[in-house]
């Protein structure tokens, strides 16, 4: 199964320290189903039923990823994209030569 990926990634704070990067509607629809029974309420279905519908191609992607930061914003868990993202980093290795 082809994911079907949004334009941009949506950050949503996990844990504390955790920003999980939702890539695509299967992340979303994961992201939602993991969140905690107690909390699901009619932003969680609505959003949830949206990622569903666009899964399965009665609704455009960019509606789906607008679903899931909306339910992001609503939760105060969405977040602004990482100045620095880890392969930007240059690392200094050596060039993975090997000397014997």
């Amino acid at each position: 199964m082809i994911a079907k990926m949004f334009d941009r990634p949506v950050y949503l704070k996990e844990r504390r320290d955790l920003v999980r990067e939702i890539n695509c509607v299967e992340d979303a629809i994961d992201f939602l189903e993991d969140w905690p029974e107690p909390d699901k309420d009619l932003d969680h279905e609505a959003a949830l039923r949206t990622c569903y519908m666009a899964q399965d191609g009665l609704k455009p992607l960019p509606v789906a990823r607008d679903a899931i930061r909306a339910f992001g914003a609503k939760k105060g868990i969405l977040m602004k994209a990482p100045a620095v993202r880890p392969w930007m980093i240059n690392r200094q290795s050596g060039g993975g030569h090997v000397i014997f």
